[in-house]
């Protein structure tokens, strides 16, 4: 039985192994954790480890962290993409790429309005070598807000130390916390060198095969480049893999770039289950967020694309509203791509045909539109994901 007046948080041993290992955490604490901010920056010597903490309470904070809305803010999908965040928060301020430490919590926690769901914290970390997510489940009604922000704090410092190395104070701490039948669940990816190489910026590609997310060295060959985050890969890009292939005469490779525009990068986790949805197909895995970088990567090579990433190509809305960066990216692709080759989708029940979309002439002059008749796939990737995710608070 936890006890009725546990020790206060210590978190003086972990500052001091993040001291001695030079290494530098931002954390961010959504939902719950904050507790664990005081634990740290009270401490002699503090500001020169911990360079940012971020405390977004209104989902609209969180969501302007992650680039929009999320299907759920309990989870360790928001966890994961939060720490993240905070890597990359931290390399802004000047972290070395391996000294950084991306930390963040999300918590459902007791609140004025009963929760339908289990109390439960998720504890996320990355750093350079590996994506680490726990979820520790508290029993409902048991405690107070302030008891279970208690152990969400201690839960943050157990969860750093055991990333870093640190001693065990921090689990032994969190240990007398609980309650019988409490306990954590824990996931991580440590990441081969090149997908490092690919998060450090180091290396622009590396190679995804089969279903262990294996690497394949070299350059790419003759092929067809079919961009894409999916979330999840799905028979309706199986088809347009099909199709473009043969129109191409081309194998299609398919092409998922770590970075995106305007959410943080995927984490390693992540990585690797979207790796295992290519069985037996090969595919890049690359840093390479714009149309134009991946032309870069790319050179000559035919580029699969949807309707909406079509019409996004040529909309001075996505060059920061710039006509000049929009005309002169649109010329780039139109002379250095191998052509488009664009597939229609399924809008409010009508298909939309590719060749009515509006484009510029360029883009339009090396298109190959896919018809209604080639293809049509009414799938959604929100609503595959939905289905195959438990629904949480």
């Amino acid at each position: 039985m936890a006890p009725s007046n546990p020790p206060p948080v210590d978190a003086a041993s972990l500052l001091t192994t993040l001291q001695a290992r030079g290494l530098r955490v931002v954390l961010i604490t959504a939902g719950g954790g904050s507790a664990a901010i005081p634990a740290f920056v009270a401490l002699p010597g503090a500001s020169a480890v911990v360079l940012e903490a971020v405390v977004p309470s209104a989902r609209e904070a969180t969501d302007a962290l992650l680039g929009g809305p999320q299907e759920s803010y309990c989870s360790s999908r928001a966890a994961r993409r939060l720490a993240m965040a905070a890597w990359e928060r931290c390399r802004r301020h000047g972290a070395e790429v391996g000294a950084a430490v991306g930390v963040a919590c999300t918590a459902s926690l007791a609140t004025t309005v009963p929760k339908r769901g289990d109390h439960r914290i998720v504890v996320a970390v990355q750093t350079l070598g590996e994506t680490s997510v726990a979820t520790l489940g508290l029993m409902k009604g048991a405690r107070s807000r302030s008891e279970e922000e208690t152990i969400a704090a201690a839960f943050i410092l157990a969860r750093i130390g055991a990333v870093v190395g640190s001693s065990s104070l921090a689990e032994e701490h969190l240990a007398l916390l609980l309650r019988p039948g409490e306990g954590m669940i824990v996931d991580r990816a440590p990441a081969p060198e090149a997908w490092q190489a690919i998060l450090a910026g180091i290396s622009g590609r590396v190679r995804l095969a089969g279903t262990d997310g294996g690497l394949l060295p070299g350059p790419p060959g003759r092929e067809a480049i079919f961009p894409g985050s999916f979330d999840p890969l799905h028979d309706g890009h199986r088809a347009m893999a099909r199709i473009g292939a043969r129109i191409t005469g081309l194998p299609v490779a398919y092409e998922l770039s770590i970075r995106n525009v305007e959410k943080p990068a995927l984490d390693f986790l992540e990585i690797a289950a979207r790796a295992e949805s290519f069985p037996g197909a090969e595919a890049w895995l690359t840093s390479a967020p714009t149309f134009v970088e991946k032309l870069a990567l790319f050179p000559g090579a035919p580029f699969l694309v949807g309707a909406d990433t079509f019409v996004r190509l040529g909309n001075p809305r996505y060059y920061g509203g710039s006509t000049d960066r929009a005309a002169a990216a649109v010329a780039r692709i139109a002379v250095e791509s191998g052509g488009l080759i664009v597939f229609g989708r399924v809008r409010d029940g009508q298909f939309t045909e590719p060749s009515q979309l509006e484009a510029p002439h360029a883009l339009r002059a090396i298109a190959r539109f896919v018809t209604e008749e080639e293809f049509r796939r009414d799938i959604s990737s929100t609503s595959l994901r939905q289905a195959s995710e438990p629904v949480t608070e």
